[in-house]
């Protein structure tokens, strides 16, 4: 993995990292937004410690473990990822509420001209906020974006330590059978 020096990361800041999407995808994952590591390297979930792509295997999404700067292989299993913020951050906790709420209308917008059967969004916490959905679980919601179901998935980070990878690769697996129907 590259090493990057604190002042590279920090001047990454600024930098989009572009969604990996396509029309009629099965699943489209989002994450709250941008790490500063993912924003360095234009690679979604590259945090060394992000279990993103271990529980994307695990779960059964993909048939081996990738690594972030194969990111446009999701596309080939139907797969996609964007972010709820495009914003890039050291912590999710550095968002603001108002920042959550515009990224949720952007991104029901980008939703309903992608029209994937499913929305995963990794974090339920960023999902309450930016849907404005205080009581939402992980899990299947009631809420669509148009034709598109939802599902609210654990945040993969490695500070959410109430999840384990296997906890996590239970819950992503449980959506993927679902986006098999």
């Amino acid at each position: 993995m590259t090493r990057f020096t604190q002042a590279e990361l920090e001047a990454a800041r600024d930098r989009l990292v572009p969604d990996v999407v396509a029309g009629g995808l099965r699943v489209l994952f989002c994450g709250i937004n941008p790490g500063l590591m993912t924003a360095a390297t234009g690679h979604h979930f590259a945090r060394p410690g992000n279990r993103f792509w271990p529980v994307l295997h695990l779960s059964g999404f993909t048939p081996r473990l990738l690594k972030p700067a194969e990111q446009r292989e999701l596309l080939s299993y139907g797969l996609g990822i964007t972010n709820v913020v495009a914003r890039a951050t050291a912590r999710a906790d550095e968002l603001t509420a108002e920042e959550y709420r515009e990224g949720g209308r952007l991104l029901r917008e980008k939703v309903a001209g992608l029209g994937p059967r499913w929305l995963a969004v990794v974090g339920v916490t960023a999902y309450r906020v930016a849907f404005d959905d205080r009581a939402a679980r992980v899990g299947p919601q009631e809420r669509t974006v148009g034709d598109t179901r939802v599902w609210v998935l654990p945040n993969p980070s490695g500070l959410n330590a109430h999840w384990t990878a296997a906890t996590m690769a239970e819950e992503y697996a449980r959506l993927r059978v679902a986006a098999e129907e």
